[in-house]
């Protein structure tokens, strides 16, 4: 959590630095150590508090896991028997038949 709020601080004067400034003179005096904000100052006495109570022995145990898969799924491609349907060539779909005789118009009453 305490990571959470500094990230959170950091955006917030960020922020507030670029209002004024340019990106990188606010992104230089957005982390310079000499120019903490109020949420800055509370998360480092926290840290601190929090490493006072910490516990005296370091938990055991590698710094990285790493994992290993030793037997993986083996990948089948199964044919579904469906396939792209059958090409129709356009001339075929050519209409050959004359054109229809267009409807009768309604008689003027």
């Amino acid at each position: 959590m305490l990571d959470v709020a500094q990230v959170l601080a950091w955006a917030r004067m960020f922020a507030e630095y670029a209002r004024m400034e340019s990106v990188v003179s606010a992104a230089k005096d957005t982390f310079d150590p000499g120019r903490p904000c109020a949420i800055c100052r509370a998360v480092s006495r926290a840290r601190q508090a929090q490493g006072q109570h910490a516990p005296v022995l370091a938990p055991s145990g590698p710094d990285k896991v790493i994992l290993i898969l030793e037997n993986p799924a083996r990948f089948i491609a199964l044919d579904s028997g469906r396939g792209w349907p059958e090409w129709t060539p356009a001339a075929e779909l050519a209409r050959d038949a004359d054109v229809p005789v267009p409807p009768p118009r309604a008689a003027l009453a």
